[in-house]
């Protein structure tokens, strides 16, 4: 019933959007929180950015500051569902580009035009 939205990318030193997901999963722990759930809904598949930075070092971080029970909800990744809603998504948005035909140099043109 209750969620909260963090930013985990960071880059140099620069101030990034906040608040940090690391910093959001300790103050939540030290406020009492014991159990939590992740998702990542930027990411339509996992990668290994997601299941290092949030899945295991947010584990940790989480983990050792007093919660219990961290859970990592996996993305979409290649479930049957999602790749036909991305399928048909291309689908209705490319209607027809680029123009098929059998001469390379009309692709050319049709790309071009």
């Amino acid at each position: 019933e209750r969620w909260l939205l963090s930013f985990q990318s960071r880059l140099g030193r620069a101030q990034w959007l906040q608040p940090y997901t690391s910093a959001t999963l300790e103050k939540l722990a030290h406020e009492g929180v014991r159990s939590i759930d992740v998702v990542c809904p930027g990411f339509s598949v996992d990668c290994l950015e997601t299941l290092e930075e949030i899945a295991q070092e947010g584990r940790d971080e989480f983990l050792a500051a007093g919660g219990t029970t961290f859970n990592y909800i996996p993305c979409l990744n290649d479930s049957p569902a999602f790749i036909q809603a991305l399928a048909d998504l291309v689908e209705a948005n490319l209607a027809g580009w680029p123009v098929a035909r059998r001469d390379p140099a009309a692709r050319r043109v049709s790309r071009a035009g």
